[in-house]
């Protein structure tokens, strides 16, 4: 009976800490200001880059200009604005795409050519840096069925 009790009163420690525990890990993700992604915001967390490396193909490659999508697009939801109201650029830590992309160590460099704010927003233009490289998904087809839907989309909405 005792031995029962006390894998009980575990359990409900376990219960009551874990989301305590949890508070505190991973980023904190600025709230969008707009409407939920079409796709999800699970979907758009997991293959927002080969979205924006298909739609950086078809206008860079083929010419076409606008996409469906756009980096540009992104900052009508998804700008952070400093206490003074004006939106932080890339520069600073609290930049919607930095926030989890330091988390993860993955080095954004849009920004090295892209503005990192609404266009309405006078920011200072950083010299574009051609040290990129093109990375590739690999060709499986059962794990991209999602992306390759999007351009599907996409490709249709060029032509």
């Amino acid at each position: 009976m005792i031995h029962r009790l006390q894998i009980l009163g575990l359990c409900v420690f376990i219960a009551c800490a874990a989301p305590a525990a949890a508070e505190g890990l991973g980023p904190v993700i600025p709230k969008a200001t707009g409407d939920s992604h079409p796709e999800g915001n699970t979907y758009m967390r997991r293959w927002h880059m080969e979205m924006m490396k298909h739609d950086r193909d078809v206008t860079v490659y083929q010419g076409v200009r606008p996409v469906g999508a756009s980096l540009d697009g992104c900052f009508d939801c998804h700008t952070v604005r400093d206490d003074a109201g004006l939106p932080v650029t890339a520069a600073d830590e609290r930049h919607f795409c930095r926030t989890c992309h330091d988390y993860a160590a993955v080095k954004v460099d849009c920004f090295d050519c892209h503005r990192s704010t609404p266009a309405d927003f006078e920011e200072p233009r950083a010299h574009a840096s051609l040290s990129w490289t093109f990375e590739y998904p690999q060709n499986d087809q059962s794990e991209y069925k999602a992306v390759q839907a999007y351009l599907n989309t996409a490709n249709q909405e060029v032509e």
